[in-house]
């Protein structure tokens, strides 16, 4: 289970007070070279942030260049593959978001990973959510009141979500399947795009990322109705969780873990969960974390293992109860 708020800084005050472990302790003086990091979607999205930020500060920290690769594409696919391929030496590590992850094998007629199998988790780096957000035109102000109008069937509601069988989207069918809700999803190929859509009013509502929907909320473009995860949204904190709003099986963290390939050493893997905590713990990197829209995180490899299987089975079946298939 991933650490709360409270959990997490005390863990990252331990780690600020313990020595400075050196490579040669851990690893046997890992990294000697450069460590490519494999985001499996395109620069400037929300993993790729994540991703580049915690890799700056591993090379400050080991002396050695951490670097990113973008590998998009297939969801995600192209780039859990490329990972899966490399040496199980420590060189190679792989930054995805956990829902594609954890959906991908339910979600596409064949992958040529397995996430459980094929991997050695290393921690969580952050979490973020969705942010549940309506069209200033709906006549709602809270999620009970949004459900009454849809049920209403007076008008046809729809939801923007980045495209078909990403977090938003999945987030939005636990919101449609769980509350027998008749809701049309529209996908767009961006989490820009969708809010952009809901601005325009094209959908009344958005399932979107707390990046790209807290700067359309202060602008009075939409409405926040709920954050769609374990705690509010820090810029939002006016705006409840689903689970406050009385909605608890519409709870959906998207979690960001670092993962290397399965094989790799357990003393690299315990430098890297040690110098990644230790990473995240910065107040600068909390800082710009928090500004994105993430809440700095931190799991054991066991505790990251535990919600690979957990998510699989939950994101496994919204997609076969909803019909989903990536196109």
């Amino acid at each position: 289970m991933i650490i709360s708020r409270r959990q997490f800084l005390r863990q990252a005050a331990g780690v600020a007070a313990l020595p400075q472990v050196t490579g040669f302790a851990w690893g046997q003086a890992y990294p000697m070279q450069p460590v490519r990091v494999i985001v499996p979607f395109a620069p400037g999205g929300q993993t790729d942030v994540v991703a580049r930020l915690v890799a700056q500060k591993l090379s400050e920290r080991l002396g050695r260049q951490f670097y990113v690769e973008n590998l998009p594409g297939a969801g995600g696919n192209i780039g859990a593959a490329r990972a899966v391929q490399a040496a199980a030496d420590g060189y190679t590590l792989f930054a995805p978001d956990g829902i594609a992850l954890t959906a991908n094998p339910s979600l596409y007629n064949k992958v040529s990973y397995d996430p459980i199998r094929d991997f050695a988790p290393i921690t969580i780096a952050a979490t973020t959510m969705q942010v549940l957000a309506v069209h200033p035109s709906v006549p709602a102000h809270t999620v009970d009141e949004l459900v009454a109008l849809i049920r209403t069937g007076a008008d046809k509601y729809s939801y923007a979500s980045a495209g078909v069988g990403t977090g938003a989207h999945l987030t939005g069918e636990l919101f449609r399947r769980s509350l027998h809700l008749d809701l049309v999803h529209v996908p767009y190929n961006s989490g820009g795009q969708s809010i952009a859509a809901a601005v325009a009013g094209h959908t009344q509502m958005s399932f979107g990322s707390p990046a790209a929907t807290i700067p359309q909320v202060k602008d009075g473009k939409l409405r926040a109705l709920a954050a769609c995860g374990k705690a509010r949204v820090r810029e939002l904190p006016d705006v409840p969780t689903m689970r406050e709003a009385g909605y608890p099986q519409v709870e959906a963290d998207t979690w960001l873990p670092v993962l290397a390939p399965a094989r790799t050493p357990g003393d690299i893997i315990a430098l890297l969960n040690h110098e990644i905590a230790a990473a995240v713990a910065l107040p600068d990197v909390q800082d710009r974390l928090i500004t994105l829209g993430f809440e700095p995180a931190a799991a054991t490899p066991e505790e990251v293992a535990q919600l690979i299987k957990t998510d699989m089975a939950r994101w496994g079946e919204v997609i076969r109860a909803a019909g989903i298939k990536a196109e």
